[in-house]
């Protein structure tokens, strides 16, 4: 039985419409991403359940936010609606002490931190970095990510020297994509000058590529890759513009055909390094249709899977296990699938 009739036999996926003869490509591929190991990520800085895993409650990894919900960036796909669930901590201490009290309460793993830009689309993080040596100092587990947004080489530095685990930053490739929906004055260079300024640190770098950032077209996504692929980075994520952020009427939902295409594409040009697929992609049948080819073209992990992922990788024959962390950062084994999260 080939993989498409195999797919119509998932209750979840029983009226979604894949693409014949890209399934049949993946297939063709099967012996390649049997060996590969999926990471299903429910991080806890937002509620999740699916008919196949339950997310976990204790908020061992959260998201913070050093300018709570502001931006000054305020770009089309977003309008600053992505930092609302993250927990504010304008101030060094705020982040110092909800971090703490965390890790005595909660049994903290790690944490993300992140923020809104300036109109250069950088964040000024500098501040808080003896916090962060502070932390790291006195509970050396802790994993710490970040959102670098546009950096030098001078700051990549004070960020590994302040402990950051994880650097993680949007590669753009169209030079229209920045000026229409960034609104910023800066070309596709300093995205990859700030790629390899982070890239010539010790932390582990993971850089992310919005399919469809473009109102929803593909363009500049084929760039994108080209320009991970040059760079000894750590994992690559990959997310689908959701128009829910959006002004309403600006930007189309992706087709999921699409951007199943260019995970295979993304797939094939970084064969040795992991390529995961991240929190943000359109909710519904298209999520389940684009988790489906995620799992199919053998990405290595995939941030609050959509019901019916955990059969494609039982019916492609992939191992599995589920982690209560940011996709980008690993913070342990992981778990098996069906273990409960301790409250």
């Amino acid at each position: 039985m080939s993989w498409l009739d195999r797919l119509a036999d998932i209750e979840e996926l029983e009226d979604a419409e894949f693409d014949a003869g890209l399934v049949a490509e993946l297939e063709s591929r099967a012996g390649h991403v049997a060996s590969r190991p999926i990471r299903f990520s429910t991080p806890t800085f937002k509620e999740y359940s699916s008919s196949e895993l339950e997310g976990c409650g204790k908020n061992s990894f959260p998201a913070f936010s050093i300018t709570a919900g502001g931006c000054a960036l305020d770009c089309d796909h977003c309008q600053a609606k992505i930092l609302e669930p993250m927990i504010p901590a304008t101030n060094p201490e705020m982040l110092d002490a909800k971090v703490r009290d965390m890790v005595l309460l909660r049994d903290l793993q790690g944490f993300l931190l992140s923020g809104g830009s300036n109109r250069k689309n950088e964040i000024a993080y500098e501040r808080f970095y003896p916090v962060i040596e502070g932390l790291k100092r006195d509970f050396p587990h802790l994993k710490i990510a970040i959102h670098t947004a546009l950096t030098d080489e001078r700051r990549a530095r004070l960020m590994e020297s302040a402990g950051v685990d994880t650097a993680m930053m949007d590669v753009i490739g169209a030079q229209e994509t920045i000026r229409d929906v960034y609104h910023l004055d800066r070309p596709v260079a300093d995205f990859e000058a700030t790629l390899e300024a982070l890239c010539a640190t010790n932390m582990e770098i993971v850089p992310h590529i919005v399919i469809g950032l473009h109102y929803g077209r593909i363009l500049g996504e084929a760039n994108a890759l080209d320009i991970v692929s040059r760079h000894k980075v750590h994992a690559l994520v990959l997310v689908v513009i959701m128009p829910f952020y959006s002004k309403p009427g600006t930007f189309m939902t992706p087709d999921a055909n699409e951007v199943g295409r260019i995970f295979l594409e993304a797939r094939d040009r970084i064969p040795d390094r992991q390529v995961l697929l991240g929190c943000a992609r359109p909710p519904g049948m298209h999520k389940r249709i684009t988790d489906a080819y995620a799992v199919m073209a053998g990405l290595d992990g995939i941030a609050f899977p959509a019901d019916g992922a955990v059969a494609v990788g039982g019916m492609v024959g992939r191992p599995m296990n589920q982690e209560h962390a940011c996709c980008s950062i690993k913070i342990g084994a992981g778990e098996a699938l069906g273990a409960s999260c301790a409250a």
